[in-house]
């Protein structure tokens, strides 16, 4: 199984918030912030800090999908 972090950003358009904007309410690198836009793996301290900030659970934001390699 993969990770997928479109809920994130589909929640990040509805609150009409930007990546930069989170990084600053969570305090994030930019590395993690690249990590989840590549839907890669992050410490379960960071999912927790984005939720706190967003006052989400952490299934609003990720959800995990069938790697493409099960696919074929």
């Amino acid at each position: 199984m993969a990770v997928s972090y479109k809920k994130l950003w589909k929640l990040l358009i509805d609150k009409e918030m930007m990546k930069k904007d989170l990084r600053a309410m969570t305090g994030v690198s930019t590395t993690t912030m690249s990590r989840l836009s590549k839907d890669e793996n992050v410490s379960t301290e960071i999912l927790s800090k984005i939720c706190s900030a967003l006052n989400c659970d952490v299934g609003d934001i990720m959800e995990f999908v069938p790697d493409k390699k099960e696919k074929q």
